[in-house]
């Protein structure tokens, strides 16, 4: 048997979200009856989320409401375009990354700075849309019931040394090599020590100048100043020019309409911009595994890493990054002569070390036949960042996240918490000598492990930790006694990873296409196409049987704990992610490099 860990430390760095009513938009005569052609409106629906890959169906075949990527392409066009007179950009109560609201800041700016009005709505603003919308926009609405919540920056670490270990009787063995890593600290200790507070405080730090100098830059200090002390009603938010009105979605669309004389809306991004568009044919012929020809290829990788399995996530949506899937789209990428250059988007918080390392072997190899820039969405963290060393250049948004080059591994053993209630597990081991008995019982969910047990998975530990360092050096062409410095598991920002070498550039996807094409000497318009895409609707339907879902003939089946959290979970994307880090655990491996807590920005 293998232990599921019990991993409880939840951070939430609570750039504040808010739930509002979404009634049904009404729909206007002048919307009715509006030409196909003429002067228009941009209409850019960022309600559903902007996620860096859209869930698939069965078919494979995407609900077409638009990626990250998709987003960043589609900004990019509006500036040139003569027949779209502005811009309408409805947030509705979307959770968007801090790291995803600066890039999205940066699309909407220039925009505007090209002379076309950029009008925005929110039926309530979070700290990141509110950020995004105060940088990029001309004109900023919120409904009538909603409310700003721009409410600060703050983390909280939940420590349940004392119930775990003297109130359920539980046995902890989790380490971590790496003193800033900070894995064991929720279940071992009942506050954090010095390092661990040294680490999230200064991220928090860099965050919070990101976000402040943003909004001071574009609205002044006196708008700056009151983004920490939300929430707000929409009177209240109006009154300290954190927006310009108070009004519904459809009927600011309208006067967005009118002040530039458009005739007519172009939905470009989000529900509905596919309407109309002949694409369904190329889109089912995608679905059987097509694609290439771009000589600039874009390979999300969102998600925690895994080794493989039936792709599909148990907490729901895709399974992540697992080494299967990018084994094949990285082998043929290397090998397609087409392709020029890649472009890999990191949006993870690492996962297994063993697919991390075997993952960053394909990318160094991918990277000595044609360029290979990585673009961090909101962390590349621990085997995130694995990844991202592989680069020829990496580049983060201020408020990415990077680093966490460490690892961490263990177990929670209940056999002691099972004996208070009556439950006695009796081992019986082949070998007589004591220390060979305890050994084999090592995966066991019964027992905990001895000194000279955790001894040996330190070992082991350390020598991971050794070679992740190894690795970070040889992509990042330099040493590990330069990289040691910033290892140790500590998390930096995206500015921090710039001034200590982790990342090169600051900017998001669209900055790292342009510096692919750069690289491979293409054009600057060149075309970009999505690797991989979603799986196609072969490798979907035989599933676990094309990947390495079974060991040993046994099934990698999710197990029953886990299983229990699912439903929970899958409405925590943000932490589903980090509780999916942790699965290779349950799964047999016992080094991880993964965050070892949900760190999200909003």
């Amino acid at each position: 048997m293998s232990a599921l860990p019990v991993r409880v430390a939840l951070v939430s760095l609570a750039l504040a979200s808010v739930v509002a009513c979404d009634g049904r938009p009404k729909v206007g005569a002048s919307e009715k009856s509006q030409p196909r052609s003429g002067p228009s409106l941009a209409v850019v629906d960022l309600s559903s989320g902007v996620p860096e890959e859209e869930p698939t169906s069965v078919l494979s075949i995407s609900a077409r409401k638009g990626s990250f990527d998709e987003l960043v392409s589609a900004l990019a066009g509006l500036g040139s375009s003569k027949h779209l007179k502005g811009v309408f950009v409805r947030f509705g109560s979307a959770q968007i990354g801090f790291a995803r609201a600066q890039e999205i800041a940066e699309g909407l700016e220039k925009i505007k700075a090209g002379g076309k009005p950029v009008y925005c709505h929110a039926d309530g603003f979070t700290n990141s849309s509110m950020y995004a919308a105060l940088r990029g926009c001309s004109n900023i609405f919120v409904s009538p019931a909603g409310e700003v919540e721009t409410v600060g920056i703050a983390a909280q670490i939940v420590y349940m040394h004392k119930l775990l270990a003297e109130e359920l009787h539980l046995n902890i063995d989790i380490m971590q090599v790496g003193k800033y890593k900070g894995a064991e600290e929720p279940l071992t200790r009942d506050g954090p020590s010095d390092e661990a507070r040294a680490s999230l405080e200064g991220v928090l730090t860099s965050f919070r100048e990101a976000w402040l100098s943003g909004v001071r830059d574009s609205r002044g200090a006196e708008t700056s100043d009151a983004m920490e002390d939300g929430p707000y009603t929409p009177e209240r938010a109006k009154a300290l020019k954190l927006v310009d009105g108070i009004a519904y979605a459809d009927d600011v669309k309208d006067q967005a309409r009118k002040a530039v004389e458009a005739v007519r809306d172009e939905i470009v991004f989000g529900r509905g911009a596919q309407d109309g568009k002949s694409d369904d044919l190329d889109e089912i012929l995608r679905a059987f595994g097509g694609g290439g020809g771009a000589p600039i290829a874009l390979v999300r990788a969102s998600g925690s890493i895994s080794m493989g399995g039936s792709g599909e996530s148990p907490f729901g949506g895709s399974e992540g990054i697992t080494e299967h899937r990018m084994d094949r789209i990285l082998s043929r990428l290397t090998k397609d002569e087409d392709v020029r250059a890649v472009v890999l988007r990191i949006d993870s918080p690492g996962g297994s070390a063993l697919a991390s390392d075997l993952i960053w072997h394909r990318l160094m190899q991918l990277r000595e036949k044609k360029p290979l820039v990585v673009s961090v969405g909101d962390m590349a963290a621990s085997g995130g960042y694995f990844m991202a060393c592989t680069a020829n250049v990496i580049y983060a948004e201020p408020g990415s996240i990077v680093g966490s080059i460490g690892v961490v591994g263990g177990k929670v053993a209940i056999g002691q918490a099972l004996e208070k209630v009556g439950i006695h597990a009796q081992t019986f081991a082949a070998a007589k000598k004591p220390t060979a008995a305890a050994r084999a019982t090592y995966p066991s969910v019964f027992d905990e492990w001895d000194e000279a047990t955790k001894s040996r998975v330190l070992e082991s530990m350390t020598g991971i930790y050794d070679l992740f360092l190894s690795r970070v050096a040889e992509g990042r062409k330099t040493t590990v006694d330069k990289i040691a410095p910033y290892a140790e598991g500590r998390i930096w920002s995206g500015t921090q990873g710039k001034e200590h070498g982790l990342v090169d550039e600051i900017g998001g996807l669209g900055a790292a296409i342009a510096k692919a094409r750069e690289l491979a000497k293409l054009p600057a318009d060149a075309e970009v196409e999505t690797a991989g895409g979603p799986p196609g609707m072969i490798e979907r339907l035989v599933g676990a049987s094309v990947g390495p879902a079974a060991v040993d003939g046994r099934s990698l089946s999710l197990p029953a704990e886990a299983s229990l959290a699912r439903e929970v979970l899958a409405t925590m994307p943000t932490v589903a992610a980090f509780a999916e880090s942790l699965l290779p655990l349950a799964r047999g491996e016992r080094t991880l490099a993964a965050l070892p807590y949900a760190l999200t920005i909003r």
